[in-house]
């Protein structure tokens, strides 16, 4: 029976949880999550769990910090003058917004951790970094690589 391995296409249908049982994420109700595999696709730790399972294999992946989204980095958290967000905009913590930077055409998305009546701390880190991860996996499909 084939495995997966590097190169190949694979299917899989996830639940991903945090050490404490929270669910952040599932495929189901959805189509399986499609990825090659070993193109860094998805993060180290799913992308080698996936490898060596069968069509219909199922498992359990624990994934450490490091070989998910990594630790917390300080330097991706930052402190506003509260006059710098506009006022229409209700700051709550946990709010998520789009920061736009110069350059990039693409939005930076940062996680208001803290408002005062003077200032804001905002985080650019990733919602899961500095979290151990645990995924239950199914393998559904395989494409063989060439």
């Amino acid at each position: 029976m084939a495995q997966a391995k590097a190169g190949d296409t694979v299917q899989v249908h996830y639940t991903g949880r945090k050490t404490d049982g929270t669910v952040f994420d599932s495929s189901s109700g959805r189509s399986p999550l499609q990825f090659k595999v070993g193109s860094g696709m998805v993060i180290r730790g799913f992308d080698e769990g996936v490898k060596g399972m069968a069509i219909g294999e199922a498992r359990t992946v624990h994934i450490p910090v490091e070989d998910a989204y990594g630790p917390s980095n300080q330097d991706m958290i930052f402190e506003f003058d509260r006059s710098m967000i506009p006022d229409d905009i209700e700051l709550e913590v946990g709010l998520t917004l789009h920061m736009h930077q110069d350059g990039n055409p693409q939005d930076l998305p940062v996680v208001v951790r803290n408002v005062t009546a003077t200032s804001v701390t905002l985080d650019a880190n990733h919602p899961l970094a500095g979290e151990d991860l645990i995924f239950d996996i199914e393998l559904v499909g395989i494409n063989p690589g060439k």
